[in-house]
């Protein structure tokens, strides 16, 4: 029933496309046939989210970028100084870097790139309030109010793309920009293709082109790669994953570790060290990472170890510790087996909300939980935020959020370690971690910002202040032979480059037809 489901899905996905556009789009040469989960109404890399996708495609791209190893690197910009106060940033555009239509890319068109960035997105308002000034043609400074050591990293956001503003006539739907690709054809929420940018300031470009499917149902998309047409794509579920996995002479799968974390919050209202220290001894992350199928990666900090600043320890699961600690605590064991002190039972109230895998969570670490003799009861709400976050209820409260959204440790400590912070609602209260915490903001050199971001997370570590379950992986698949797609990168705005290639190309095509959208 299950594949029958999946048929019938893929066959209206086809005949639906195939009505609404009936286009053939072209797939001669070197063209990679790709399936996304997400399509927008616009190509404007400034507005909501959408440079995620226009950088996606190959077409967008801004001053710096965000390397494998979460770093900040150089792209159209080849370097960023600051001067003695920290205020004033100089940034110096490479050599050479120009538009698809062979214009040069100037200082001061990146600074109106920046300035329409912050009054078209909301999210980037703050650079309103930064002077930036062109210097020369390749020269630009930006100062800031107060010292903003994470600058760069902001500059690396795929929404702050650089466009030609003066020759783009319509930027939803043909924006002239800098990367290896150049728009083809752009269905608003529908199929994208590009084409080389036969102008590309970084070198050559490896493939002729590229179809961008939206596909978001994750069978239709397993189909389509069995039925080769398509030939990659990323968030691979734990189902298709061993489908693939058990055909490495046609695929090839890739996992790294990204910066979606999954984690609790342990309320130290509610709970005494002894019992928090027990849940945390207790919760199995390896366990629960292996039962959703290698679909995340066991978190020992709310970063990846692969980032300098992800450098922190958590003990081992040890339910005989956990025992001990409990019982020195003064708990005994009831009838049923579970922990009890002055007639009350030990049961822990688990809020989480049905998504990102967190009700899969809740009753794994009830489980868990049950076997060292602490009781679970859950409270299951749509809306964390209302809810569970706004009001403290709970002992135990599951979130999931991006924790690592550019490369630099200090959004997610703001908002969760920091007093007042947006998830300070554990009674977490270190004097030495708001401190550290205060250091961190204003701190200019990347490798004390590491340092100083290990020694606050581990102090929240030791305190049995949260726990860090687990980092959603990002998991490419490809056909054989497909190489460089951003798959050891563990940020999501990313796919083809420049380097993008298929090293053996044969086409692989069961079919000349293709999807239509």
């Amino acid at each position: 029933m299950k594949k029958r489901i999946a048929l019938l899905l893929l066959a209206a996905l086809l005949l639906g496309l195939t009505a609404c556009g009936s286009r053939n789009p072209q797939t001669q040469g070197k063209v990679l046939r790709l399936a996304v989960d997400f399509a927008y109404p616009s190509l404007d890399a400034h507005k909501e989210y959408y440079g995620w996708y226009t950088s996606i495609y190959g077409v967008t791209e801004a001053l710096f970028r965000m390397g494998d190893d979460s770093s900040v690197q150089p792209a159209l910009a080849e370097k960023a100084e600051t001067g003695g106060d920290g205020l004033t940033w100089t940034v110096t555009l490479r050599d050479g870097v120009c538009f698809s239509n062979g214009a040069p890319v100037t200082a001061e068109m990146a600074v109106r790139n920046l300035r329409r960035a912050a009054e078209v997105n909301s999210r980037f308002a703050y650079l309103a309030a930064y002077d930036m000034t062109a210097v020369d043609e390749k020269t630009l400074t930006i100062t800031t109010p107060e010292v903003y050591p994470t600058l760069l990293n902001d500059l690396a956001s795929p929404e702050l793309a650089i466009l030609d503003l003066d020759a783009s006539a319509d930027l939803d739907t043909a924006p002239v920009a800098t990367g290896p690709f150049v728009i083809k054809f752009f269905q608003p929420e529908g199929t994208v293709e590009v084409s080389r940018n036969q102008r590309y300031w970084g070198g050559e470009v490896k493939l002729d082109g590229a179809v961008f499917y939206y596909m978001q149902e994750d069978e239709p998309k397993l189909m389509a790669m069995q039925n080769d047409e398509i030939d990659a794509y990323t968030s691979v579920t734990a189902a298709a994953r061993e489908i693939y996995r058990a055909d490495p002479d046609r695929y090839q799968l890739t996992d790294v570790p990204a910066t979606r974390l999954q984690f609790y919050i342990l309320n130290q209202e509610t709970l005494d060290d002894a019992v928090r220290a027990a849940v945390n001894l207790t919760v199995d992350c390896r366990a629960i990472a292996g039962y959703l199928g290698g679909t995340v990666s066991p978190a020992v900090g709310p970063f990846s170890t692969t980032a300098a600043y992800g450098q922190v320890t958590k003990p081992d699961p040890d339910p005989e510790q956990a025992r001990a600690l409990l019982e020195q605590d003064g708990y005994t064991r009831g009838k049923d087996g579970l922990y009890e002190k002055d007639g009350r039972p030990l049961t822990l109230t688990v809020a989480y909300y049905p998504a990102r895998s967190l009700d899969s969570i809740a009753l794994l670490m009830q489980e868990q939980l049950k076997a060292v003799g602490i009781g679970v009861t859950f409270n299951c709400q749509e809306d964390p935020d209302a809810t569970y976050i706004a009001n403290r209820d709970f002992d135990i409260a599951l979130y999931c959020m991006i924790a690592d959204k550019n490369g630099d440790p200090y959004y997610f400590i703001d908002s969760t370690l920091r007093r007042g912070g947006y998830f300070d609602v554990g009674g977490f209260d270190s004097h030495r971690c708001q401190q550290l915490i205060d250091r961190l903001q204003y701190e200019t050199d990347g490798s004390q910002r590491a340092e100083l971001a290990n020694q606050i997370v581990q102090l929240a570590i030791d305190d049995n202040a949260f726990g860090y379950v687990g980092l959603f992986n990002k998991t490419t698949v490809a056909r054989k032979g497909v190489v460089h797609i951003a798959e050891s990168c563990p940020f999501d705005f990313y796919f083809i480059s420049a380097d993008t290639d298929t090293v053996s190309y044969t086409h692989l095509r069961a079919h000349e037809t293709s999807l239509h959208l």
